[in-house]
């Protein structure tokens, strides 16, 4: 078991681009449910939403980088109002139905056979991130950043993912300390007192989804964009669940702690991963194979989950007191 190997790897989770990709999905939850107690378990069909606007737009249409983006913000946008308008009035739970349903709804739209030259149905749509490592200023070759190497593909998915995150995070800070955002956690509280104040409750909900929604929308760009490719399977419901581990991880109502949410979720994955992988193959674990070992580190992930709800139900950075509208 190369120890020093599995520490590398775990690092190296730290500053993944998919890494990224969760915080901000999750900076989007904290928006929906931690701001707005908005239970939103949809975001990943936002992330899928914004993918597939991303690849179409390029593939389709062969739209320029920018044109592209916007596309997918855009798409996520009206996703959110669709959503959004029949539903934001629903209670807590009932909404959360309703985006499970919604995101599963766009995943099956499509695998649509019909629809297999514009989606590419089962199989997604490959050979789309050309415009954007097309704009790449580092040279072909080998980058060191601490223990970690990887050559210009990855540098540079890596500072535009995490500039992007870092914008989002001092964008929603600034949002929150604002008076819109001292309106959003009164409706998270108490919207009965807040539409008493002659607030529009319904017209701050359907903001604070749209918002939520572009970050996740920016989010699904950022996932697809390392692999090349973009597939429905990618963004099925569990990827909701996952990214709810992460906003909870680092506490719910605030900027950072989906931030190292993602980044805990991810090493302590990477971690287990190693080290039963190479625990089974030194022979000090008989009982699983690779496959099964790779199942069993979600359910390590999600024992320790169940012991941070049980000793500290706030996250990492959360305070006590945010818990009190739960």
């Amino acid at each position: 078991m190369d120890i020093g190997n599995i520490l590398i790897n775990a690092f190296g989770e730290l500053i993944s681009p998919t890494t990224a990709a969760y915080a901000l999905a999750a900076l989007g939850l904290a928006v929906h449910f931690g701001y707005s107690g908005l239970l939103n378990f949809g975001q990943a069909g936002f992330m899928a939403v914004g993918a597939y606007g991303y690849a179409i737009s390029t593939l389709t249409f062969n739209a320029p980088l920018p044109v592209a983006v916007l596309v997918a913000v855009l798409a996520s946008v009206v996703f959110a109002i669709v959503l959004g308008i029949p539903t934001l009035r629903l209670r807590a739970d009932y909404l959360a139905i309703v985006t499970i349903a919604a995101a599963e709804i766009i995943r099956y739209i499509v695998t649509t056979n019909g629809l297999t030259d514009v989606t590419g149905s089962a199989n997604g749509l490959a050979a789309f991130e050309g415009g954007f490592f097309g704009l790449n200023p580092f040279p072909p070759g080998a980058y060191q950043v601490g223990p970690i190497s990887m050559n210009e593909r990855d540098l540079w998915i890596r500072i535009v993912g995490w500039s992007v995150v870092i914008i989002a995070c001092l964008l929603i800070w600034l949002l929150m300390r604002s008076p819109w955002g001292r309106v959003l956690k009164g409706i998270r509280e108490d919207e009965n007192a807040v539409r008493s104040l002659g607030k529009n409750v319904y017209a701050y909900k359907m903001q604070a989804l749209i918002i939520g929604g572009i970050l996740g929308s920016l989010a699904g760009i950022i996932f697809t964009l390392p692999r090349g490719a973009v597939q429905p399977a990618n963004y099925a419901t569990e990827l909701t669940f996952f990214l709810y581990t992460c906003l909870l991880l680092g506490g719910m109502a605030t900027v950072l702690g989906p931030v190292i949410g993602a980044m805990i979720f991810w090493v302590v994955l990477s971690l287990t991963q190693g080290l039963l992988y190479g625990a089974i193959e030194i022979g000090a674990i008989t009982f699983l194979t690779n496959p099964q070992a790779g199942q069993l580190r979600y359910i390590l992930v999600g024992v320790a989950l169940m012991l941070l709800m049980v000793f500290r139900p706030q996250g990492v950075l959360g305070n006590k007191k945010e818990l009190a509208f739960a």
